[in-house]
Parts: C-alpha cells; structure tokens; sequence
C-alpha cells in the first residue's frame, strides 16, 4: 500500500545526477512535489517530465520544489536530464528505498517483466514533510493530474 495523505514523507538521502546527497522527507523551507516515474528514455516518462519543465514556473510561484525519482542509476539519469534539458532535480533510486518506502514499486513491471521498476506516482509534502497529495497512476501510461497537484500546492 502506498503511502496516505496526512503521513509524514519517509526521510531518505539518495543521490543526484550531480553525485550529491539530497535528503527527500523532513522539514524543508519549501513544499515538494515528488514525482516517481518507471524510466528515463521511455516516452510517457520523457512527456512528463518535460511538462514539468515547461511550467516549472507554477512551480516555484508557488513556493515548490519539483524532485523527480527512478530507479535508474544516476549516471543514466544525468544524461537523461541534459538530453531533455531538465531545470529540477532527478534522484536516483537504484536501490529501491524511496520507492519501497513510498509504496509504490511494481513486483514486476508490466512491459518487459522487469522487476523493481517504480510506479508513476506524485505526492506533495509540505514544509513540515507531512504528505499532503498522494497519486499512484493505476497504469504506466497514465500521467498524475498536474491540475490536481497544482491546486493542492496553491492551497499550503
């Protein structure tokens, strides 16, 4: 089961496509939007995130930090950001923690039967790290409602 609106974010340290340590969950000076989807370079995971990067503005104008999250590894995840010019970070999940602990990591992902892929999903923690929008799209197709998450940011 995924994580719920009103839980407090797991606090979990992975690295950045820059080899830094960042600390996903706990207090933070600004809301974040956690955006897990299953695979750089694959279609329905370049669109979305690439529709963040287009309207990273509503983002910040809102006092958020977008932070996506895959579990590919950092190393394939930076090339993917440069290639798709990326203005947030990516955080690589190779070892499955954040997705594990968030609830949303497929026994076996749908197309190719790989095993340990994330699911889509988007949650919104506020300042206090306390989850306050939780999706899990149903399939890998799907995209989260960035209206929804957009909405749920304007009112923290």
């Amino acid at each position: 089961m995924s994580i719920q609106v009103g839980q407090t974010a797991p606090v979990i340290s992975l690295f950045d496509t820059d080899k830094n340590s960042v600390v996903l969950g706990g207090p933070s000076d600004k809301n974040t939007v956690v955006l897990f989807f299953p695979l750089a370079f694959t279609g329905v995971c370049t669109a979305e995130l690439c529709n963040i990067r287009d309207n990273i503005a509503s983002y910040n104008n809102t006092n958020a930090q977008v932070i996506g999250l895959s579990v590919d590894s950092l190393f394939v995840l930076g090339k993917f950001k440069d290639e798709q010019s990326l203005n947030f970070p990516l955080l690589s999940d190779f070892n499955k923690e954040a997705a594990g602990a968030y609830g949303v990591l497929y026994e076996t992902f749908p197309a190719f039967g790989m095993q340990g892929v994330s699911k889509r999903a988007a949650f919104v923690l506020d300042k206090a790290g306390v989850i306050q929008y939780a999706e899990v799209c149903p399939t890998p197709g799907d995209l989260p409602s960035f209206t929804a998450i957009q909405a749920c940011l304007a009112g923290l």
